[in-house]
């Protein structure tokens, strides 16, 4: 039986930039949980280790208390991919297998692999960077069937499919018990109510329409849902997450815990503690957290003559196949009123995004303007002076942790500023 299991991050985690900055790969949405706890709630109880970039321990250590970071105690260990996406067939297969070290591979990635002895000595010396293919070599190697994400739209895509997964194991884990546990108003209508969790705590005001004939809906605790608010299914709004008047959320819509939504939403996910209040589309999106973006701010998903949307990637463009990509957003980026952003637009951490003009398909983190000319760069003080302001508001503290990863993630993204010719300007306001 497996006593101890490694979650972690491999080469691949730069395809998922900026959204990963402030965070691990295996923190990021698909469905109504993070990637790395389909993982943990679908595993049986052994010990914990959570591997990630250096810079970001101290963080990780503390958002998740009674796990070891970068360190292994056990003389064997499960290593887990962070970017599948679990489901219980997988973690049964590799949790049941045979105890000899095994790495197991789909499409020429590492999934997971068992390892104890010399060859978990040699892991353990790699645990504060990303793993790579090669850290696994001279280990005997097994296909296996899995389901790994790549790049941020892959979340997206597979949001619809997850919801419908992981509502069907909060159902089977809930039991017999009610579904519907928070408060209705006199007014609010469900269709398709057995496909519907309202936890405790949340209240549905009147005239709130929730249709889950084509998918379920989940509502995590806390959540308010102001009157006149449409949502249909497959969609989760997670747990204290305010629904502003009459917003419309649309199939395959992820709200993450602490956002306060309004205007039109389809087929985005928000990783959390991010606004979008007003009026304004976001489309086939995934916006990181400390995210607030402003009235009538509109996002393009589809291109006017229906080709492939290419994106721009750690310095090259990448075709996605696919003809819905909207908006890229990381952490700590705002817009104005009235922003707008072209088909698959990219912006990093850390950006004020401001002008009549759409900005580039492409914004470097810590930008500050970004639509039209006099874009300059966001200095490192301001923004996190920015930063605590916007987290004091919801009771937050940006401790010393935080503000080193700030520092850290400012000078790794200092080349692409240069490249746009930022790195000269500095803004005054």
């Amino acid at each position: 039986m497996v006593r101890h299991i490694c979650i972690f991050e491999d080469s691949q985690h730069i395809q998922f930039l900026p959204l990963v900055y402030f965070r691990p790969v295996y923190d990021l949405r698909c469905g109504i949980f993070q990637l790395k706890e389909k993982i943990l709630l679908r595993a049986p109880k052994t010990g914990i280790t959570l591997q990630c970039r250096s810079y970001l321990a101290g963080s990780v250590q503390r958002d998740n208390p009674g796990v070891f970071v970068n360190e292994i105690p056990s003389d064997e260990c499960l290593f887990i991919n962070g970017r599948i996406i679990a489901s219980q067939k997988l973690i049964k297969k590799i949790f049941s297998a045979a105890p000899k070290d095994t790495v197991y591979i789909h499409d020429s990635q590492v999934v997971a692999a068992f390892v104890h002895g010399e060859n978990l000595k040699k892991l353990r010396a790699r645990l504060s960077a990303p793993l790579s293919f090669s850290d696994f070599s001279g280990i005997a190697s097994e296909d296996i069937d899995a389901e790994l994400v790549s790049f941020p739209w892959d979340l997206v895509q597979k949001n619809s499919g997850q919801l419908a997964e992981d509502f069907t194991f909060m159902e089977k884990r809930s039991g017999s018990k009610k579904r519907i546990r928070g408060k209705l108003a006199p007014g609010t209508f469900l269709s398709g109510k057995k496909r519907i969790i309202i936890e405790q705590g949340s209240l549905l005001q009147p005239g709130c329409v929730l249709n889950a004939d084509r998918g379920p809906i989940y509502i995590g605790k806390g959540v308010q849902v102001y009157p006149q608010t449409i949502i249909f299914g497959p969609a989760a709004i997670l747990q204290n997450s305010i629904l502003k008047a009459g917003a419309k959320i649309y199939e395959n819509t992820t709200v993450g815990p602490v956002c306060k939504v309004g205007g039109e939403i389809e087929g985005s996910i928000i990783q959390g503690y991010s606004n979008k209040q007003h009026s304004g589309f976001l489309g086939h999106s995934y916006i990181g957290s400390w995210v607030n973006l402003g009235a009538g701010t509109n996002t393009s998903d589809l291109k006017n003559n229906y080709s492939t949307v290419k994106i721009a990637l750690a310095g090259r463009q990448v075709d996605t196949g696919l003809q819905f990509v909207g908006l890229t957003m990381g952490d700590h980026s705002k817009t104005a009123i009235g922003s707008k952003f072209n088909t698959g637009t990219v912006v990093g951490v850390c950006c004020n995004i401001f002008g009549s003009a759409f900005p580039k398909k492409y914004v470097p983190s810590f930008s500050w303007g970004g639509a039209g000319e006099g874009t300059a760069v966001y200095g490192i003080e301001k923004a996190i002076a920015a930063a605590k302001k916007a987290m004091e508001r919801r009771g937050i503290e940006l401790s010393s942790i935080d503000e080193k990863i700030f520092r850290v993630v400012y000078e790794a993204t200092m080349q692409e500023r240069r490249n746009e010719g930022l790195e000269e300007k500095q803004t005054t306001e």
